[in-house]
Order: structure tokens, then sequence, then C-alpha cells
């Protein structure tokens, strides 16, 4: 079952994130990929598209990318929890190419340990600026049932959610996909939770296990609408809350990839996490194939990203 989720989610400003803050207030451009790919993006202004909408393919460079905090992302570094705390490293975020990937391209989020404190890194990227309401999230992920090296056996969280910007607030929100294939809190897992939250703390929230393996690329959506809040997975739903456990306040969307504890040592160990696209539509309940068509088409024309939300 889905866990409080921080002592403390924000974090203080380190250089990295002022230097983003700085990059944003002053429309920085991005430079060319590293791998080959297509350049990426520029950080100027969002191309016309659909109202309400936020897409991103995460074509971008590397974490100190100028475009990607330009366009509202930031790889999280410094303390806090959940998990191992203290041990967010910014270099554990990528942007790959992937042939398994749609357009071609990941954010990949890598976390490592040699099941040790000081030997342990968690990574998690989250959206800055534009806070995001009622309609539907989606977003295409891949989930790692095993390590892609060393041993298997840790208490590992991959996640997508979005959340409140502070754990305090009278109106805390947060929507949770957590996939944990090997368990964790007293479950041997695999288990996929999906959890609306009312308060952080003490915890107030609502729950729902599947208990399946689920490695590979799905497609994860919340509708959030008309007081009611669906979680599917590849268009087949699964988990519905109502009453209190809809948003009730704007939110930043998160993807991480993270450590319970630590339940053993034997050498370094790395679990892969990655993220093909991110779509957020306004307001709206929007099907998984309506969702898939708007996607190809933003492929199709070339865009990489795009962001009409209005920002308050």
């Amino acid at each position: 079952m889905s866990q409080p989720r921080r002592t403390s989610r924000r974090r203080a400003w380190t250089a990295p994130t002022l230097t983003a803050l700085l990059c944003v207030l002053a429309a920085c451009s991005g430079g060319p990929g590293d791998d080959g790919a297509a350049p990426a993006p520029s950080a100027s202004p969002a191309p016309a598209g659909p109202p309400g909408t936020l897409f991103d393919g995460f074509h971008y460079s590397g974490p100190d990318d100028p475009s990607l905090a330009a366009h509202g992302w930031e790889v999280r570094s410094g303390g806090g929890g959940p998990g191992i705390k203290d041990s967010w490293s910014t270099a554990r975020a990528g942007f790959p190419a992937d042939t398994t990937a749609q357009g071609g391209r990941v954010l990949q989020l890598q976390a490592s340990t040699d099941g040790t404190r000081q030997g342990t890194e968690q990574v998690e990227v989250q959206s800055t600026g534009t806070p995001l309401f009622t309609g539907t999230y989606a977003a295409r992920v891949y989930f790692g049932d095993k390590p892609t090296s060393g041993r298997n056996g840790d208490h590992v969280v991959q996640t997508f959610f979005p959340i409140s910007a502070s754990d305090s607030s009278p109106n805390y929100s947060e929507l949770d996909y957590e996939y944990m294939a090997n368990g964790g809190w007293g479950s041997v897992g695999p288990q996929l939770d999906t959890t609306s939250w009312y308060k952080a703390d003490p915890p107030d929230r609502v729950t729902h296990a599947l208990k399946r393996h689920i490695e590979g690329w799905h497609i994860m959506m919340i509708t959030a609408v008309n007081k009611k809040v669906t979680y599917s997975l590849d268009g087949k739903d699964l988990f519905t809350s109502s009453g209190k456990y809809v948003p009730r306040e704007k939110m930043d969307v998160h993807f991480s990839n993270w450590f319970i504890d630590l339940p053993f040592t034997g050498g370094p160990r790395t679990w892969d996490m990655k993220v093909n696209w991110f779509y957020y539509k306004a307001d709206e309940a929007v099907s998984l194939a309506d969702v898939q068509k708007t996607v190809d088409g933003f492929y199709s024309a070339g865009t990489d990203y795009i962001n009409t939300v209005p920002k308050s």
C-alpha cells in the first residue's frame, strides 16, 4: 500500500536549480543533442496548438539543457525523502535515443544502489512551469521488473504522479501510480498501486493494488473530471476515486525512481525507468484512442513540445 510521501517534498534552491531558474527567466536556447539525434528544441515560445494542451516528447540533450528548464521541467537534487533520504542525483536523468520509443527519444530515470546509503542514487524529474488541475493526464512509461545490471530484489518504486507543490497545503492533492516489481512495505510484489490522496500528514487516501508484473511500455492515464478520478492502464480502467479524494488545487507532475529501503548489499545494481512522452488536456476526459491520435499528430508534425495551458 502506498505510504506517506515525504517528510519534505520541496528542497532548497541549489546552484543547478538556481541556474535552471535563471535560464527560464532569460529564455535560454537549447544546444544540439549528444547522440547524433535531432537538435534539442530552443527555448523560444511554444508553437500555437490546441488550447489547454501540454505535450512533451523529451527531446533534450541532458539534465543541464537550458530548454528543459525553459519548458518547465526540473531534475531534483538536494535533500529530503522519500526512500533513501538526501540521495537525489541529477546525473541519473538522461535523454538517450531509444528504438522502442515513439519518436526515438526518451526521458531515462536510472536509480542505482550497492545496498549502502552512501552508494545509493535516486532520481526525480518534475514540472515547474505550468501547474495542472482537472482534465486528462497521460504518459507512455516503461517499467522494469529487474535491474539492468546487478542482483535483483530491491524494493524499488517507479512512479508517475501529479502532486501539490506543498505537502502542508490545506487543499493538498496527489494522484499516484507506483509500480513495485519486488513489493515493499510488507508486500511481496509485484504490485501497481493507484492512490488518490486527501491529506499527506496524517495520511488520508484511498488506494487500489494491481498485483501482477507489468514490465515494458504502457500508457498510464488519469482523468480527473466531474468530481471523479479514474486511473487506467493501456485503456483498461483500474480504479476510481470520488468524494473528497479528487484534486482540490493545481499540481505539478513528477516522474521518479527510488528505493523504499536497502534490503541487502552485494554489489551495484541499476534500475531503469523510461518516459516516452507526457500529454495533458485541461478540463476534458480524453479517451486513449484520442490521446494517441493527438500524440501521433504531434510526432508527424515534428512537434517535440507544446504548451497552451494558461499558467494561472
